[in-house]
């Protein structure tokens, strides 16, 4: 995991992060990472494996179809990135 430092936190911010972590009963640093997932990385978003489940569940392929795409499906493993020109 990374470490984050953050600098110049005003006092008044401080200070209520430090009420708002008494009062779910942890710590101002797991006060922090808890704000932090919750703004970054909320629970309803859309993932995107769910994502394409759920866009072949609409698209009802037959069996022909899906054989269909796997005989022309490329089955060579991918070449790595790479960002030199």
């Amino acid at each position: 995991m990374a470490t984050l430092t953050v600098r110049n936190v005003p006092d008044a911010v401080h200070r209520a992060l430090r009420v708002c972590a008494a009062h779910h009963g942890r710590s101002a640093e797991a006060e922090v990472r808890a704000i932090l997932e919750e703004a970054l990385i909320p629970e309803d978003r859309v993932k995107l494996g769910s994502l394409l489940v759920d866009i072949g569940r609409r698209a009802r392929l037959t069996d022909d179809e899906v054989a269909g795409i796997e005989n022309v499906r490329d089955r060579r493993p991918a070449k790595p990135v790479s960002f030199k020109p």
